[in-house]
């Protein structure tokens, strides 16, 4: 049996593009520090946000490493050339967003799905990868 003490945990985040922490600021990669011990991840986490307390688009969180290893949930999609949803528009890009928990992966839908909710050719699934 696993004891609490042989826990693992991360400290995750980094800058974003807005304050509903769902995508990363453009070119930037969100950050993961760790393993640690769940005292040494809180107290990591505390330097990291004490640092960066003047910046309202940066967030850190803890996470315990059994709650990353269901991390293969990913958001895809963006602008589509028509509605069948086949074909991405003229000079776009699928668009991937992920690894995500299966929670994290519904939160982040809903914020981007969020902001293009007037377009008819914009579409995001969730995929379950792995």
């Amino acid at each position: 049996m696993r004891t609490m003490s042989d826990k693992k945990f991360y400290v995750i985040g980094g800058e974003y593009a807005d304050t509903s922490f769902t995508t990363p600021a453009p070119g930037a990669e969100l950050e993961t520090h760790g393993p640690f011990t769940e005292a040494e991840a809180h107290q990591f986490w505390r330097s990291l946000t004490g640092r960066t307390v003047d910046n309202a688009m940066v967030r850190y969180v803890v996470r315990a490493a059994d709650e990353l290893q269901g991390d293969n949930f990913y958001v895809v999609g963006g602008e589509y050339a028509d509605t069948t949803f086949t074909t991405m528009a003229a000079g776009k890009d699928a668009e991937s967003y992920g690894p995500f928990g299966r929670q994290q992966a519904m939160d982040f839908w809903r914020g981007i799905t969020s902001q293009t909710i007037d377009s008819a050719l914009h579409r995001y699934d969730i995929v379950r990868k792995g």
